[in-house]
């Protein structure tokens, strides 16, 4: 179950990011989930970095809506997301 969640709130948070970063016409369900996922990591790790420990449902899930538009801004620099 917490599998399913992970994938769920994971496409939730990209699909949230790629519309903060106008990239959702170019993104599909799969990079969606993808991108949050693996956003929420890095918003985690860069979170920790900078001391901040997210307490509470609103501070995880802006934490990893953070992460997640910081991945998809690197992605569009290193030219995955590039402008169409």
């Amino acid at each position: 179950m917490g599998l399913i969640m992970t994938l769920i709130i994971g496409g939730i948070v990209g699909w949230l990011a790629s519309l903060v970063m106008k990239t959702d016409a170019r993104m599909g369900l799969v990079a969606n989930v993808v991108v949050g996922v693996v956003g929420s990591m890095l918003g985690y790790w860069v979170a920790g970095l900078l001391g901040f420990v997210a307490v509470g449902g609103i501070a995880r899930f802006l934490v990893a809506l953070g992460g997640a538009v910081l991945l998809i801004f690197i992605l569009g620099k290193l030219g995955i997301f590039g402008k169409r």
